[in-house]
């Protein structure tokens, strides 16, 4: 498996020979799941539960695993249907997407904005309309509109679903790029993010100074997960290198350390800024080494310890989480809009602990609730047109 492995880093594959159909796993549903789960809770500040969510414990937070997963799945459903019926058709899936994803913004951004207004209105607080950066729409509507259309202005908490229409969007290149070398793929998409970073290149914000999320930056996350799922299109799973999981594990510790401890635990004093940055928070727009090899460790770990396969459906926590990971789309847009709405109910009710802990387990189940209804639906659906289906062939093979 190591030398499959290495082979696979090194030499890809080039374009003969489609691979064999991954099946799927649910640890991207369930991780999915639980990191749309976590963004919610995080996307309402001041909520204590947020106190206890992944990044104040390391380096990374639900958006990294978010976009390394988008990567993973981006290759199980369009590299097999470019391997199957080739570039075009896989082009034009990937644009129908794209636009789905950014209708699916605009629209987001619209309902957000609706909740704003209204709430501006019942409780005459304008202060809501600043608190997300929205108030560019209501002061010149027509201008901001076209910025909106544009993605040119992207208020708080609505910059995710802009990077993943870039990512994917560029999908087949990166791909076409990891067949042919994923090392090399990769050592492209290491200097593109750090010469951008050095050139300060960013896309144009017209409100802020450039994307939250710089897909000059993000691009190498989405990037490493292309090549996860080129992994798992072949059938490598991780190797057996317990010096690697040991390191993983290490570094991990140590981002807990540094994260969660006061001002420098080691006392070296070169390092004193870099521990006041990690604790302040590594950097989100420009993807920080911290954060970058914080994921990586993670996604390590997830593919070398969790059971593959079905195997994390045999609980009914693993069950749930992946009905939610499914739906990622619908999920992220609607827990948007609550989470929108929580904030301002929480600060409608003085952040008193009841109504963060009562806004939390409300959305929490609504999110669920509408992982299980969509998942329902899309049985009876699917169900329904295999059943048409079947009774067209039956009716074409009658004898006229």
């Amino acid at each position: 498996m190591t030398q499959a492995l290495s082979r696979f880093l090194f030499l890809g594959r080039g374009p003969e020979g489609a691979p064999p159909a991954a099946q799927r796993d649910a640890r991207i549903d369930v991780i999915r799941g639980l990191a749309l789960l976590i963004i919610f809770i995080n996307h309402m500040p001041g909520n204590v539960i947020a106190g206890y969510m992944p990044h104040n414990f390391g380096f990374s937070d639900a958006a990294d695993a978010f976009v390394l997963l988008a990567g993973v799945s981006a290759t199980l459903a369009y590299g097999n249907l470019i391997e199957r019926r080739g570039l075009a058709v896989g082009a034009l899936k990937i644009g129908a997407r794209v636009w789905t994803l950014y209708i699916a913004h605009i629209a987001v951004f619209i309902i957000v904005c609706g909740v704003v207004a209204a709430a501006v209105t019942r409780t005459q607080n304008p202060l809501y309309v600043e608190a997300i950066n929205i108030q560019p729409f209501f002061s010149d509507t027509f201008e901001a509109l076209i910025d909106v259309l544009t993605l040119r202005y992207q208020p708080s908490y609505l910059d995710i679903l802009p990077l993943y229409i870039v990512l994917l969007a560029l999908f087949p290149v990166i791909y076409l790029a990891v067949r042919i070398s994923p090392l090399g793929t990769l050592l492209v998409s290491l200097a593109i993010w750090q010469a951008a970073l050095w050139l300060g290149l960013n896309f144009t914000n017209v409100h802020a100074a450039g994307w939250f999320f710089n897909p000059f930056a993000w691009q190498v996350v989405f990037t490493l997960g292309v090549i996860l799922g080129c992994a798992t299109q072949r059938g490598i799973a991780a190797p057996r290198l317990p010096w690697l999981d040991a390191l993983a594990v290490a570094f991990l510790v140590c981002a807990y350390v540094a994260k969660t401890s006061s001002g420098n635990p080691i006392g070296i004093a070169l390092l004193n800024d870099w521990f006041d940055s990690v604790q302040l928070g590594s950097d989100k727009t420009n993807q920080a080494w911290s954060r970058l090899l914080h994921v990586a460790a993670l996604a390590w770990l997830a593919m070398r310890w969790l059971p593959a396969g079905e195997g994390m459906l045999r609980h009914a926590v693993g069950r749930t989480l992946a009905v939610v990971g499914r739906h990622s789309l619908d999920v992220f847009c609607t827990g948007t809009v609550l989470a929108i709405t929580g904030q301002i109910i929480l600060a409608e009710t003085g952040f008193a602990l009841g109504p963060q802990l009562l806004v939390s387990a409300v959305g929490i189940t609504l999110l669920v609730g509408l992982g299980m209804f969509l998942t329902w639906y899309q049985s009876i659906t699917l169900s329904g047109a295999a059943d048409a289906s079947a009774a067209s062939r039956r009716a074409s093979a009658q004898p006229h």
